[in-house]
């Protein structure tokens, strides 16, 4: 298991991401329209206002407020502490708050997908990116064929490897835009 995530700048919320299952999935499900290290840095940011990262607890919470509460954990603010309230509604009910089962207790690769395709924000990118999280992070063997073979947040192993990652993936979204062009 990796001491910290390099997802962030902030050293405790990357160590949080390693630690915490739970904030790791946080993390994936309120990155998008933000940058990476905004969103992963959101889990951390909830745990301070919340004073948990219990899913139960979560669960049962309006947790509108505590993301638009300047400065606001998402650029979404409304919709993401929805779908973080719903997501920790899963994990309670379907995995009794241990976000770890998702993936300890798959049968196989395609449990493992199913699995994580059912989290609320969770589509084939972000199955994909876990899957290479799990895989090459925490040895998840089930998880390696999710894993795609081009970079992801999965190779991330420094701040130094987060910079490299995502100057990769704005030239790599810029070819896309000037063939389209």
């Amino acid at each position: 298991m990796p001491e910290a995530l390099y997802f962030t700048d902030d050293p405790a919320a990357c160590r949080l991401l390693a630690e915490d299952p739970f904030a790791l999935l946080v993390g994936f499900a309120i990155d998008q329209q933000v940058t990476v290290q905004k969103a992963f840095a959101g889990p951390f940011v909830l745990a301070e206002r919340a004073g948990t990262l219990a899913p139960k607890k979560l669960a049962a919470m309006d947790l509108a407020p505590i993301f638009a509460e300047k400065p606001a954990i998402h650029r979404f603010p409304g919709a993401m502490a929805e779908r973080v309230r719903e997501l920790a509604a899963v994990v309670a009910e379907e995995y009794g708050g241990d976000a770890s089962r998702i993936w300890t207790e798959a049968a196989d690769t395609d449990d493992l997908r199913r699995r994580i395709a059912a989290l609320p924000g969770y589509g084939e990118m972000k199955i994909k990116s876990l899957g290479a999280v799990l895989s090459k992070r925490f040895g998840v063997k089930l998880a390696d064929g999710l894993a795609p073979g081009h970079p992801t947040l999965g190779d991330v192993t420094s701040p130094e490897t987060l910079a490299e990652y995502q100057a990769a993936k704005r030239a790599h979204k810029a070819k896309l835009r000037a063939g389209n062009a």
